[in-house]
């Protein structure tokens, strides 16, 4: 991706976002942008206008840390967004020259450790699952699979929660608040696009999106990022009907870019009950699958 054009578009629509009264400034009824000024950044963040405009226009090579923060400062930036100017500012000064972009790198295939599909085994009341900045489903445990067998099932999709979202028609019914996954979705895409430009698969998967999903291109062209580490979601499956998940996002310290997601339900909750229930439908489909285990002394069970 380009990374002078991602800066352009990303500064501005944040600078279109805070309103002169947000800032401290008079409004007026005659401003012709939305939002703040160039002019206007800049003299908030006691830089020269030329200054701000070349780094509005993509010139992020050198910045030093204090002005990125000046910068985020006036524009008011949450965590993650702050991550991602300066994600971007890392990468302009990766590349030698940014009129000429440095080589895509090559999605390399992916293999979970024994230890780590162990731990993922060993959790049995809830989904667990590893994923990607792409969010390719990597490795699971067997609940995670019965939980997102939709998402298995999803023809040519291989595993990706953004595909399934935006490609397949049954996550209008497995995602009771559509619109909040699909943002959800985009945004996690946005990040990974600042923290790791020239990931090939990431190029593929956008332009595969931006082709065949208008609501992905909008999404896309809204330059949101978020964090995506804690929260309450809302399923239903198509086995077990209705779901209210909390769910703990965990960055994987021995597998960087890659995060360890565990679902659980409050005790005592319907939701609790139908994941019990998930947990033996999966039992049942795996034993039909596969036969019964047989032991050392000859019995099945």
């Amino acid at each position: 991706m380009d990374n002078r054009e991602e800066v352009r578009a990303f500064l501005t629509s944040r600078r279109a976002k805070i309103t002169p009264e947000q800032a401290g400034l008079p409004g007026g009824s005659r401003r012709r942008v939305p939002g703040l000024r160039r002019s206007e950044v800049a003299a908030l963040a006691d830089m020269s206008v030329e200054y701000y405009a070349k780094l509005e226009r993509g010139h992020l090579a050198g910045v030093s840390p204090a002005v990125l923060e000046a910068v985020a400062r006036v524009l008011r930036l949450d965590e993650a967004e702050r991550a991602h100017l300066h994600h971007l500012a890392q990468a302009a000064d990766g590349s030698d020259a940014l009129t000429r972009p440095r080589r895509r790198a090559a999605t390399r295939p992916w293999k979970p450790h024994r230890s780590l599909q162990w731990t993922l085994d060993a959790i049995t009341a809830g989904p667990a699952f590893v994923r990607n900045g792409r969010m390719d489903l990597l490795a699971a445990n067997t609940l995670a699979r019965a939980f997102y067998s939709d998402v298995y099932a999803s023809p040519g999709n291989q595993a990706n929660l953004a595909r399934f979202n935006f490609l397949d028609p049954a996550s209008r019914r497995f995602y009771p608040d559509w619109e909040t996954f699909a943002d959800v979705a985009v945004a996690i895409l946005r990040t990974e696009a600042g923290r790791n430009p020239y990931d090939r698969g990431l190029h593929d998967l956008v332009g595969e999106l931006s082709t065949r999903s208008e609501e992905f291109r909008t999404r896309w062209g809204a330059h949101d990022v978020r964090r995506h580490g804690t929260g309450t979601k809302r399923f239903q499956h198509a086995v077990v009907g209705d779901l209210t998940l909390a769910f703990e996002g965990l960055e994987m310290a021995a597998e960087p870019g890659l995060t360890l997601t565990v679902y659980t339900a409050e005790p005592g909750s319907p939701s609790e009950e139908g994941l019990r229930l998930l947990a033996s439908w999966a039992a049942t489909e795996h034993t039909e699958r596969t036969g019964p285990a047989t032991h050392g002394n000859g019995l099945t069970s």
